[in-house]
């Protein structure tokens, strides 16, 4: 018998109006998705939420009345963890030790970033959207087994 992880949870950033057929393939299995802003339009949001629940925060390219409903900052709680969303880390305005919170997920940078501080993970997936320079192009996975938290980026351009 294979031991499967409690929670599969894809992550993504950056999607700036483009759902790629790789993202949407690699989400799909996924028990939630959390969005780490600049998702671009309302539609990116309904393809999401066709394929699991979806956790998603405010980024600077997001406006008009869709993006107005979404959050700056978000606060989920998945299998006893607590995760911190917010699109650009420079605006983080709270100390993620101690409010209690065990990740912090971001975006905005277009780069991966993958960093435990004080027990506490700071996690960026990259874009998923199109290819800015030579930048990657990727999503992560955090998949919690056993209350720890596993991660893994997912390239999802050449």
């Amino acid at each position: 018998m294979t031991n499967l992880p409690d929670i599969s949870i894809g992550v993504i950033s950056d999607t700036h109006g483009l759902v790629r057929p790789e993202m949407r393939q690699e989400l799909h299995g996924c028990d939630l998705i959390l969005h780490a802003g600049d998702v671009g339009a309302p539609d990116v949001l309904d393809e999401l939420r066709a394929i699991a629940p979806l956790h998603v925060v405010r980024g600077n390219v997001d406006c008009g009345v869709w993006a107005d409903a979404l959050p700056m900052t978000l606060e989920v709680e998945i299998k006893g963890l607590r995760f911190y969303l917010l699109h650009n880390i420079n605006q983080l305005d709270i100390d993620p030790v101690a409010e209690g919170f065990d990740a912090v997920i971001f975006g905005h940078t277009h780069l991966q970033h993958d960093e435990e501080r004080d027990a506490v993970l700071y996690f960026n997936p990259a874009s998923a959207g199109p290819r800015r320079h030579t930048l990657p192009v990727s999503m992560g996975r955090i998949t919690i087994e056993g209350g720890c938290l596993h991660r893994e980026f997912i390239q999802l351009a050449p």
